[in-house]
């Protein structure tokens, strides 16, 4: 009762939830999906998975040494950047690739800036796009799941083919693609598990979801199995649960991230339908990061109280 009565400055609401917490709970979240994807992938994927997260644990004890800060990789916040990036590479990718691609997502997308908290886009995601323009072969050398290493097409590229995977197939992940974006089934588990834990809201990877099925729908042709393809295929699943709902890169008000979410699944509509690339889901988070800081000025409530 005594401790109810001291007067402390703001915020006078706290909670339980610490940095280490939220993500770790990412990382729970991730654990199917990163199953999936060693199931599939076999050993392609768990030395992509291992040299991506040691890559990353590695560069920021280095660099918070360097700068003779305390070195935080206890708060899981570098495993969950090199866990995003090797879920967005391919399982043939050479083994310096997830390197280079962590070195980069966090000595420059995220120390450069600051740090945690600090960072203007999402680092796994703006790695990824440094690796495809850097080594557009090497990142979409696809193979199809197995012990066997043979090259395949992503679903996006191979929709109305004869080899096209069945709506189950993408639901299930048992097909081409990169590590970690496969398997829809695991990615919505774990989307679930964040939702009960209260780590994410459900509003952003609805509307972006949503966005993109309405639109796929009326611009391709008011066709229900393409629709729902749009949906399974690609990176949408893991983009719209996992990365656009970062708490750093992405607006902190509802109604920014109402119209956070509108632009990541309009862009990613029509990067796919009529870009030169089939997928759009890393540019359209990453362009929308860029802009989330106009999208909180725009849409910050009424301070009551404040003075001109």
């Amino acid at each position: 009762m005594n401790n109810k009565l001291i007067v402390s400055s703001s915020p006078h609401i706290r909670s339980n939830e610490t940095i280490s917490s939220v993500m770790r709970d990412v990382v729970i979240a991730l654990l199917p999906a990163t199953l999936a994807g060693i199931y599939y992938f076999r050993m392609g994927a768990v030395r992509v998975i291992l040299f991506a997260v040691l890559a990353a644990i590695i560069t920021e004890a280095g660099i918070q040494k360097l700068r003779k800060q305390e070195v935080s990789i206890n708060d899981w916040s570098a495993i969950l950047t090199g866990l995003l990036l090797a879920f967005n590479l391919p399982a043939s990718a050479p083994w310096w690739m997830p390197v280079v691609g962590s070195v980069f997502a966090i000595a420059v997308v995220k120390q450069m800036f600051g740090g945690l908290g600090h960072n203007f886009m999402n680092p796994a995601l703006a790695a990824r796009a440094m690796l495809l323009a850097s080594w557009p072969v090497e990142m979409t050398s696809w193979i199809n799941p197995g012990s066997d290493v043979v090259s395949t097409a992503t679903p996006l590229v191979m929709f109305g083919g004869a080899e096209a995977p069945s709506l189950f197939t993408l639901f299930i992940g048992n097909h081409g693609g990169c590590i970690g974006e496969t398997s829809a089934l695991a990615l919505i588990l774990g989307g679930i598990y964040l939702v009960y834990r209260g780590v994410i809201t459900p509003r952003v990877p609805v509307i972006y979801i949503s966005t993109v099925a309405v639109l796929t729908f009326l611009m391709g042709g008011f066709d229900p199995y393409f629709m729902i393809y749009q949906v399974l295929a690609g990176g949408l699943m893991i983009g719209a649960i996992y990365m656009a709902t970062d708490y750093v890169s992405s607006p902190v008000t509802p109604k920014g991230q109402i119209i956070f979410a509108l632009g990541c699944g309009v862009i990613t509509s029509i990067i796919r339908l009529y870009g030169g690339y089939p997928e759009g889901v890393s540019y359209s988070i990453l362009l929308m990061n860029v802009v989330s800081p106009l999208i909180d000025k725009y849409t910050s409530p009424r301070v009551f109280g404040e003075v001109k």
